[in-house]
Formats: C-alpha cells, structure tokens, sequence
C-alpha cells in the first residue's frame, strides 16, 4: 500500500479539506481490507517479538482524533496480536493536580516505551495544542508563568513538542503519529448509533455533542498541529476515518512497514555463549542418564 498520501509532507501546507475521510483506496469494501489486516497483525507479532529481543529501538504510536473517530478500536484490532509485555498502552484523560504542578510534557514522559517496547498514546501531549486551544481557561488551570504566557504560546509550543520528538528520535525511539480525520456528519452518526445501542449507552457523553457546536475551531487547531509539527523526523500520517475497516487496514499496514525498515533481528550469539549453551544442553540432557 502506498502510504505517501496519507503523509502531512513537511514543509508543504496542509488543508483538511485535500484529505477526504471516506476514502477506501484500493479496498472497495470491508471483505477485501479484512485478509490484509489479519496478515499485519502476525507480521506484526513478528516483528514485536524480534524488537523486544533485538532491544534497540522503541517504538512510540501517537493517536490524535475527534471523539467517535475510532482510536480505541484501532488499539485493540491492530495490536491484538501483540504479546501484552512487549505493548503498552496510556490514555490521557483531564491533567491530575499532580501533573498540573508540572509542564504540560512530564506526563507523557514518564510514560514513553523502553527499549525493545511499543508504546501507545491514545491521546498525548499534543492535547496542549488541540482542546486547550479551543478552550483557552483550561490554561488558567496549569499555574503558569506569565512569561510563558502570551499571544506566541502555540508556536512555542509547537517548538517544544518538535524539539522533545527530535531528542527521542535521535536516541533511538520511532515516532509514528496518526491523525483520525473522521467527517462531521460521520461523528454525528455514531454518537447517535452510540445513544440507541444498550451496550454503548455507557459511552455517552453531553459533553460529546456539545463539543460539535466547535468543530471548526477543532479543525484549525488540527490543521496548525499537522502544519507547525509534521516534521522529516515524525511525520504525521493523516487516516481517513469514516470506514474504521480501512482506518484499521492503513495504521497497520503503516506500522508493519515501518518496523520491517529497522530490519529487527535476534541477538547473535558469541563464541562464549554458544559454549555456555552447550553446557546448559549437558546438565539438563544429564538428569535423564539411569542411575549406576
């Protein structure tokens, strides 16, 4: 799969409206997008498995999204393969008052991958960019400096997200961002499907549907994000979202590709391994000798 178009190319400025949630590329339906994702998932697994033994390189995946867009089933579909010691998976909700006495970076810090790990932020620190954009009293609660402050505040911050992925990227950790452009129409139906389905009642959110009343100030903060932050280092992948069938096929056939390009492998074994291991083979092999 060419993944190329769904590529925010640095330097060139992104409109969302290029970007058209509905497309299925070369998958007319589900019937034909499922094969392709069931076999990433066990060359997904493949791979996990070789990452976490070649203990090299982290991998870190970034999911960004409007509500209903699909981030949780992506986790749950594309990673089911996935040996659960080698994935770990943070959703970031409201700041707690602990978090809040730091920089607005220090929660998802803490979180990132070890090496030989695949972590996944369902929602990140790109959050400070989005709703608190939109929503500019939530930055009365995060006990700021005035100097930090100031109409220039999402450049800088734009900066120091750019300058905090570069550093990981350098000291090993792949950085793949994905953008779950789903359409507002399509929102709109699942969040209706959600308040009629007995079982997804629990979802259900008033704050979900009000939120809707700023969808475009959502959509330009988005359009900012991938515009000031979609770097040569960590690119953001724009996935169109209203079939989460193909949302599901594209992020994993991403992830799969990306991983096959650090040709991850088992550890060699030296000389002096290979000598304790013959030693190993002899005392196990011994205990089922007969007794003189």
């Amino acid at each position: 799969m060419d993944h190329k178009p769904f590529i925010a190319t640095p330097g060139e400025t992104i409109y969302l409206k290029d970007y058209s949630p509905n497309f299925t590329g070369d998958f007319p339906d589900k019937g034909k997008a499922l094969p392709k994702l069931r076999a990433d998932v066990k060359r997904l697994a493949k791979y996990q498995e070789t990452l976490y033994a070649q203990d090299t390189y982290a991998l870190l995946i970034v999911i960004q999204a409007m509500d209903t867009a699909g981030k949780d089933g992506v986790i749950r579909h594309v990673m089911s393969g996935v040996n659960p010691q080698g994935c770990q998976v943070f959703s970031f909700k409201a700041p707690s008052h602990e978090e809040l006495d730091h920089d607005y970076l220090w929660r998802c810090n803490r979180a990132l991958p070890e090496r030989g790990r695949i972590g996944i932020f369902n929602r990140s620190y790109y959050e400070e960019v989005l709703i608190v954009r939109v929503h500019p009293k939530i930055l009365e609660l995060q006990h700021m400096p005035p100097e930090a402050m100031g109409k220039d505040i999402w450049g800088k911050r734009f900066d120091e997200i750019n300058g905090f992925e570069k550093h990981l990227v350098r000291n090993g950790t792949i950085i793949l961002k994905f953008f779950l452009n789903v359409s507002k129409e399509e929102q709109r139906q699942r969040l209706l499907a959600r308040a009629e389905t007995p079982e997804k009642q629990w979802k259900v959110s008033l704050r979900d549907a009000q939120e809707r009343a700023h969808w475009d100030k959502y959509m330009h903060a988005y359009e900012e994000m991938l515009n000031n932050t979609s770097t040569s280092w960590a690119p953001w992948h724009i996935i169109p979202a209203d079939h989460k069938w193909f949302t599901r096929a594209l992020i994993a056939d991403i992830i799969v590709a990306r991983l096959k390009s650090l040709k991850p492998d088992y550890p060699s074994v030296s000389d002096e391994h290979r000598q304790e291991i013959a030693k190993v083979k002899e005392l196990l092999e011994s205990e089922f000798l007969p007794k003189p």
